[in-house]
This record gives C-alpha cells, structure tokens and sequence, in this order.
C-alpha cells in the first residue's frame, strides 16, 4: 500500500531523472564548446582591429599625425566588442 506521501516522493524523483536526463542530451561536446569560445574570440576581437585600422587610417588622413583616432577606435571596438559578446551569450541562454 502506497501513501500520497511516497507517491509524492516518486514523482519528485522521475521529474528530477527527466530534467538531468534532458540536460545531458543537450550538452555540448567538445568540439561545440571549442566553437562557441572561438566565435566568442571572433565576436569580441574583429570590432576592436576594425576600429583601431578606421582610428590609425583617420589619424593618418589628419595633419600631425596624433594617436587620438587610433585610442578612440581600440576604446569604440572594446565597447562594441562586449556588447557583442553579451548579446551572444545572452541569446544563446
């Protein structure tokens, strides 16, 4: 004879197999995982080298050359970079 408090046990029990079972077939190999950081890298560096060039190349443009275009692009791509990053990460939970 079971009593509502076992049946409330086992039904505990199989929610909780169900939700690891789950988890582990939506796990990520590694191969998957080496992926994501790489697009990760990707996401948050190519800002940073494209404005930093866009900086470099409007200094150049300027008279006395000055490395104010250049600071401001490396600070812009950083920006740009990890909101990029966040957005991903986010999009992905």
């Amino acid at each position: 004879m079971t009593t509502p408090a076992d049946r409330d046990w086992r039904d505990l029990v199989r929610r909780q197999a169900r939700r690891i079972a789950r988890a582990r077939k939506e796990q990520r190999g590694l191969i998957g995982q080496s992926l994501y950081l790489g697009t990760l890298g990707i996401v948050f560096v190519l800002p940073v080298v494209v404005a930093t060039y866009l900086g470099l190349w409007i200094d150049r443009q300027l008279p006395g050359y000055s490395v104010r275009g250049t600071l401001s692009g490396i600070v812009i791509g950083l920006v740009i970079g990890a909101i990029d990053v966040y957005l991903l990460v986010r999009e992905d939970e």
